[in-house]
């Protein structure tokens, strides 16, 4: 079963997160998201365990959902499905549109001698 676990402390750790859930069953793996597409690293305050069975999933989402972790009230949910949509991230650098050129436009008020 994967599980969503949000509103988490920025400072959580995988392994914190885990210790939260080992309890209730085995868990399968943690992981806590981050802001690597842009570079940054941050952590994004939810993250995702997979436990190994369904009941168990269920048990720790009834527990943990609500509970204060880290001094944050932990939101605790089945996961959704991913979609079948494909998710496309831009394409960082060229941002000209492209069929629009610039022109050059003369500052001069007349280019003809005096």
């Amino acid at each position: 079963m994967n599980i969503y676990a949000g509103n988490l402390s920025l400072e959580t750790t995988a392994d914190e997160l885990r210790e939260c859930f080992i309890p209730f069953g085995e868990v399968l793996s943690v992981t806590v998201m981050n802001d690597k597409y842009i570079g940054s690293g941050q952590l994004r305050g939810y993250g995702y365990i997979q436990m190994v069975s369904k009941h168990e999933g269920e048990n720790a989402i009834a527990q943990l959902n609500g509970k204060i972790f880290k001094d944050r009230v932990l939101s605790v949910t089945e996961a959704l499905p991913l979609t079948k949509y494909e998710i496309r991230i831009p394409k960082q650098g060229n941002k000209s549109r492209p069929g629009k050129k610039r022109e050059r436009i003369s500052t001069a008020k007349n280019n003809e001698p005096e």
